[in-house]
């Protein structure tokens, strides 16, 4: 079932300005917080450098300074607000309560090098990750698939479990360039998704106030 929402609930169901999951899920894993605080720590030195020499844009190399310093906090904050920013620019949201009919795992590399095995010839060695793929219908039929990193508390997830998220498009009847945001699985009281776009808190109320009309 796809039950079509105000766009006035949007706000509250999405923040303009990342929440703390969402800067967690921003700030990455151990390789991308290094190459921030790289980031960070070469451009706020050169600008402190810079800002030293005493001359008339001083001030401006000092901010800069700061800035860069900060990288490692703002960064991430940026990143998870444009993310928000680009799903709240579309048209339609609607609400789908459906179930999950099919359920698998998928193996995605996440990251890459080349090391030498003991012959010395190059090889490649990848980091793979499993992930859940939930496919989701309703009695209309076949909606989407949602995929994210596996871990053990989705275990619990079953065919049939009731499922419910968001879904945006610039198509009044969502029948095709449609995106799925996280998901909650009440039965369950499970959330599910790569990315924390929903005020989880909020989004049940809204399914608590359009689903019990």
């Amino acid at each position: 079932m796809i039950i079509p929402i105000n766009s006035s609930q949007i706000s509250k169901l999405i923040p303009a300005v990342g929440t703390g999951s969402q800067f967690k899920y921003a700030l990455g894993n151990p390789r991308k917080i290094l190459q921030r605080v790289i980031v960070s720590s070469i451009g706020g030195f050169i600008s402190l450098i810079i800002s030293s020499t005493g001359d008339q844009t001083n001030n401006f190399w000092l901010f800069l300074c700061v800035g860069f310093f900060l990288y490692i906090i703002w960064g991430p904050i940026l990143e998870s607000s444009r993310k928000n920013l680009q799903l709240r620019k579309y048209k339609f949201f609607s609400l789908f309560d459906g179930y999950v009919s099919d359920i698998y795992k998928t193996e995605k590399i996440e990251s890459s090098r080349e090391q030498s095995n003991r012959q010395g010839r190059l090889e490649v060695i990848e980091n793979k990750r499993t992930w859940l793929v939930l496919e989701l219908e309703d009695e209309d039929g076949y909606l989407k698939k949602l995929s994210f990193p596996m871990e053990n508390k989705h275990s619990q997830i079953r065919v049939g479990s009731s499922i419910r998220c968001l879904i945006t498009s610039d198509n009044r009847n969502f029948d095709r360039d449609f995106y799925l945001t996280d998901a909650w699985l009440p039965e369950i009281n499970l959330w599910v998704g790569e990315y924390p776009y929903l005020l989880r808190p909020a989004f049940e109320e809204i399914c608590y106030i359009y689903l019990n009309r």
